[in-house]
């Protein structure tokens, strides 16, 4: 609970032994900030708009039907295909996919448990990919979103299984 006032007073103590200047530095950090945030913004529009335009069109509602007999045979339950599908490209979108499970099954169901752990231990992996690597010299992504899509799945398979277990 004291956390963050505690960490915030350790930093000004070693900022005041250090002699370091802790209100310019403040300040020169959120100059950085903005330019990085200024950096950053068309990858984030364009991450965002497509996520969008994927729900708005159904798309990710069709590619969650047609995965969902292989999802099946993977002890995925099928209500999860759009969630899984979802999950990497948009927070919210996924957020509110939560929701809709938690409403339809309960939150206590097998479906709900298997969501909530999915949404615990994955993450927006594209818009991750997008931010870091629109900060970066080198804008090769290399193998780093199909390792970590194959991570987020073979995640959700594991979760769907300690679900079943516990």
């Amino acid at each position: 609970m004291l956390i963050i006032p505690v960490l915030l007073l350790i930093t000004l103590l070693i900022a005041l032994i250090k002699n370091i200047p802790v209100y310019d530095s403040f300040v020169e950090g959120a100059k950085e900030s903005l330019t990085l945030v200024i950096k950053i913004l068309p990858y984030i529009a364009v991450i965002l708009l497509a996520i969008e335009l994927m729900q708005i069109s159904g798309l990710s509602a069709m590619l969650g039907r047609a995965v969902s007999p292989a999802f099946k045979v993977l002890g995925i339950p099928p209500e999860l295909s759009e969630l899984l599908i979802l999950r990497p490209l948009s927070g919210s979108g996924s957020l509110s996919l939560l929701e809709k499970i938690y409403q339809e099954y309960g939150v206590d169901s097998y479906v709900s448990r298997c969501a909530s752990v999915i949404m615990g231990c994955s993450d927006t992996i594209l818009y991750i990919v997008a931010v870091y690597f629109s900060t970066s010299k080198d804008k090769k992504s290399g193998l780093a979103i199909p390792i970590s899509l194959a991570a987020t799945f073979l995640g959700a398979i594991l979760s769907c299984a300690l679900c079943r277990i516990l």
